[in-house]
């Protein structure tokens, strides 16, 4: 593919950008201004940068991922070139494309591209959702969104104030209100003259047309996104997180059919967990609760025993250096106390197994106990730190070999 002269770039002023005209469009034809080849690795070459006149592909933008589809040339409609990925830089919409054909496009060349349009869809219920939810934080508490972001998997929005459990739920019922009321959505340029009119929400500064995103009776806000024509195809709005966040919130929610995904997800774990359990769904919360409380009171017991048991072995025991099979290091360190009590010299705990490394607590009253790490990484593949008086670390040997290294170190 031979890369375009740089005339397009020159003249361009603009991509004309069709999703504006009509967000539900999926096909269109369009004139190739410039391809240029993309070196992304060494063993990826058949990438390119993708000039049109128009474009039907949303960059990303605004905190949402870009559209995704195929372009064809028109004169050879079996030749494919996956987008994917779609952005912008001075008004100008860059497709990056991926060759599946020997076939090449050339400037002049027709087109025809076809969105993604499931992807599309799912975004567009995701970015309405966030405007209505968005529009009414701020009629109601009076706070901005300061941060979006839509990907194909997660919906993040932040604002600039903090909410109390009360609120979060009755926003979320009231933006599902929103939603079943079906308020239509317009999506337009006003003229400068009306836009001193328009009370609308925006996140930055903005220069030339401004395009405004209108929900009836919800919210006008700034936004290049394409959206639904009108709330009820939202479907849903479902909060499935929140946290303070840089002195404010962030939510994230999900949407339409992404709401149903998460809603069958967890109707599958609860489900199997309920048959698991042998209770209802409606007392899965109690069950898990009581499972904890029983778990937490086996482990404490659990603990005591090894509190015991480590103790008496290390008060009784004749050696400076003890291995043992345990996971409890709060019990092991009880013990290397009571060896740092008994002995003036280096002594210490390893526990743990040949599989997974020996973890250990070793101490030394009366002299530096680092130095003891040094010797082990001269003999192991070994890590840890500590002070003078004990040091921790974890270290990767056999059983045998590590109780040769104590028998020699006593």
């Amino acid at each position: 593919m031979t890369p375009s002269p740089s005339r397009a770039k020159r003249t361009m002023k603009h991509t004309e950008k069709l999703y504006d005209n009509d967000a539900y469009a999926t096909s269109f034809s369009a004139t190739v201004l410039e391809i240029t080849p993309i070196k992304i690795s060494e063993t990826c070459s058949d990438v390119y940068d993708l000039v049109l006149d128009k474009t039907l592909f949303f960059p990303e933008a605004g905190g949402q991922t870009s559209d995704k589809g195929i372009i064809s040339p028109e004169s050879d409609s079996n030749a494919i070139f996956e987008v994917i990925h779609t952005s912008i830089e001075n008004d100008i919409i860059h497709h990056t494309i991926s060759a599946h054909t020997t076939s090449e496009l050339h400037p002049g060349d027709i087109v025809s591209g076809e969105i993604n349009f499931e992807l599309r869809y799912n975004n567009m219920q995701q970015h309405t959702g966030e405007h209505i939810f968005s529009g009414i934080v701020h009629k109601i508490y009076g706070y901005d969104n300061v941060g979006f972001h839509l990907s194909e998997d997660i919906v993040t929005m932040d604002y600039n104030g903090e909410f109390t459990k009360h609120q979060i739920s009755e926003l979320e019922i009231c933006a599902n209100e929103a939603i079943v009321a079906c308020h239509p959505i317009t999506c337009y340029y006003p003229s400068d003259k009306e836009l001193e009119n328009i009370d609308y929400r925006c996140k930055k500064e903005l220069t030339g047309p401004i395009r405004i995103v209108h929900i009836d009776d919800i919210d006008d806000c700034a936004c290049c996104a394409p959206h639904t024509k009108n709330t009820s195809e939202v479907g849903l709005l479902k909060i499935v997180g929140y946290e303070r966040y840089k002195g404010g919130s962030r939510f994230t929610i999900v949407c339409g059919t992404r709401a149903l995904k998460d809603y069958r997800v967890k109707q599958k774990i609860c489900t199997n967990a309920s048959s698991v359990l042998s209770v209802p769904y409606t007392e899965l919360e109690e069950a898990v609760s009581s499972l904890l409380k029983e778990r937490n009171e086996l482990r404490q017991k659990l603990h005591n025993m090894n509190m015991t048991e480590i103790s008496q072995t290390a008060e009784k025991s004749s050696k400076r250096f003890l291995i043992i099979d345990t996971d409890d290091d709060g019990a092991v360190r009880n013990g290397v106390n009571i060896l740092m009590e008994k002995s003036d010299t280096p002594c210490g705990i390893f526990f743990g197994n040949d599989k997974d490394g020996y973890r250990f607590i070793l101490g030394h009253k009366n002299g530096d106990a680092r130095e003891l790490i040094t010797r082990l990484k001269e003999s192991f593949e070994c890590r840890g730190g500590g002070k003078p008086q004990m040091v921790q670390g974890q270290v990767f040997t056999s059983y045998d070999d590590l109780n040769k290294f104590t028998d020699n170190l006593s």
